[in-house]
């Protein structure tokens, strides 16, 4: 389930559902019915029971030795681009904006076009492009990062691209776009 919380989504979300960075993670199998959710004093209720966190988990992206700057990204073609809660435009630039926060590269302009696009896609996609841009991923997009240049590489890409209908393979794309960029500039 997904709740807008002041202007960002909120995701609640059991064990089988994709662990998204903004979401609260519980350890149930699948969710109750909910009527309604609600925030009470900086307390998120669903119905009116309250949902106590009780830890923190790290969704930030492994880093990257990378040299070199972003290549060119075309942000207005991207926003927005596709169906669903996350279109796989938005999907794209994820990945290449955590892959240029894993490798240390600051794109400020992308951000910004980003940001002035928001209006384009779905809250929930707004908050994971926002995610993306404070380095912020999946765990299939962290351990796929984390294994870069090793054996578990190319396993680690399947499980991230059978994430969702198409998330996944739009942040691969992004994301495999962004280290193309990173290495050319870099030569």
């Amino acid at each position: 389930m997904y709740v807008d919380v002041a202007g960002r989504c909120v995701g609640v979300v059991g064990t089988r559902a994709t662990a998204v960075p903004c979401a609260l993670r519980t350890a149930l199998d699948r969710l109750p019915e909910v009527t309604r959710a609600s925030v009470r004093d900086g307390v998120l209720h669903l119905d009116e029971h309250p949902l106590v966190v009780g830890r923190l988990v790290d969704v930030t992206v492994p880093r990257l030795i990378r040299s070199g700057g972003p290549g060119p990204i075309d942000v207005a073609s991207l926003v927005g681009l596709g169906d669903g809660l996350t279109p796989y435009g938005d999907d794209v630039l994820c990945g290449w904006l955590a892959v240029h926060r894993a490798a240390g590269v600051a794109t400020p302009d992308v951000d910004e076009a980003v940001r002035g696009l928001w209006h384009r896609t779905t809250l929930l996609s707004a908050t994971l492009l926002d995610c993306a841009m404070h380095g912020e991923v999946l765990p299939e997009f962290a351990a796929w990062v984390a294994a870069l240049g090793t054996t578990a590489e190319e396993e680690r890409a399947a499980a991230l691209a059978a994430v969702g209908h198409t998330s996944g393979r739009g942040l691969l794309e992004g994301a495999t776009r962004a280290l193309a960029d990173l290495e050319r500039v870099a030569a």
